[in-house]
């Protein structure tokens, strides 16, 4: 059974569309799809995770 704590982000929307889960994995986050937990999760620093969630917000990610 797995005891890590992932939590659903907050702009996940409710019809099960763009679900994100978050976990703190060690000295890492960890990021997966919460419609498919099993399929793996993608791992990043703290700091590249910030990086990430500020691109994010100025849409500066690539499409």
């Amino acid at each position: 059974m797995d005891a890590t704590a992932w939590r659903k982000s907050s702009h996940s929307d409710e019809t099960g569309g763009a679900c994100v889960e978050l976990a703190q994995l060690g000295g890492v986050v960890g990021l997966r799809d919460s419609k498919a937990p099993n399929s793996g999760h993608l791992t990043l620093t703290p700091q590249a995770f910030a990086t990430l969630i500020i691109q994010a917000k100025r849409d500066e990610l690539p499409h």
